[in-house]
């Protein structure tokens, strides 16, 4: 199928990396699903596409939430009729907090969203990409470069995220007799609502503050774009961007 005929489903759609991969989808012919806890936030990427929007669809949705999560895949194959990409995207945070601080509340709420609301929205994709013709897919999940090396201070968000890694592996593996492709993105400084903190200093391993270098977040949609152009016989299953100069190899 040529990129026009392709659906796409992007979650957490509405802000930073989300958004800016489901404009890259959109301009180059997707007709995409955004999926995201904010509708006017959707609603402001749909606007943003300009005539590319018309190929773009809102649903608000709690990927933490199985129902809601079933609801999206529903309402995405009503409208466009099959799924051939997901964008496992949504993400949440909990930057600063001790280990020893850290409450059994926003551990679980990171972790639900981060990695449960991953494996839901996986799963509810590749059952629909198990079963439509033609058959097959490609799913790609947002690891971050924390599912490498942790920060300080962010056991939630690491442990998540190196969980991604087991998912897309498992994913990658289970997928092969279906034609599901499974890839990771893993994303450094993108300046985003997110990460914007990080020009303006982060705490860095020896505990020091420390700016670091910032990359635009359209670099991040191309990528994207990218690893969801290319045919099911053929996988990027790892891609690290980042800023060029980002401390993260070796000591920094």
């Amino acid at each position: 199928m040529s990129p026009n005929h392709k659906v796409a489903v992007v979650t957490g759609a509405g802000t930073g990396i989300g958004k800016a991969s489901a404009l890259a989808l959109l301009k180059d012919g997707y007709r995409v699903a955004l999926a995201g806890r904010r509708m006017e936030m959707l609603e402001q990427t749909v606007s943003e596409a300009g005539a590319n929007g018309r190929n773009a669809l809102a649903i608000a949705t709690d990927v933490s939430k199985p129902e809601a999560v079933k609801a999206l895949f529903a309402k995405t194959k009503e409208a466009f009729g099959r799924i051939d990409v997901l964008f496992n995207n949504a993400g949440l945070n909990a930057p600063g907090i001790l280990f020893e601080d850290l409450t059994y509340e926003k551990w679980k709420e990171v972790v639900d969203v981060n990695l449960t609301g991953m494996f839901l929205c996986a799963q509810e994709a590749f059952r629909h990409m198990k079963s439509q013709a033609p058959r097959g897919g490609r799913i790609i999940n947002n690891g971050s470069i924390s599912a490498h090396a942790p920060r300080p201070d962010s056991a939630p968000y690491t442990a998540s995220k190196h969980g991604v890694t087991g998912l897309t592996k498992v994913i990658s593996l289970d997928g092969r007799k279906y034609d599901i492709a499974c890839s990771q993105i893993d994303i450094g400084n993108a300046v985003t609502e997110l990460a914007a903190r990080m020009a303006k200093g982060v705490k860095q391993a020896n505990g020091t503050i420390a700016p670091e270098p910032m990359m635009d977040v359209s670099n991040v949609g191309e990528a994207v774009r990218y690893m969801a152009s290319l045919p099911l016989d053929v996988n990027v299953q790892f891609m690290t961007v980042m800023a060029t100069k980002m401390p993260f190899v070796g000591r920094g």
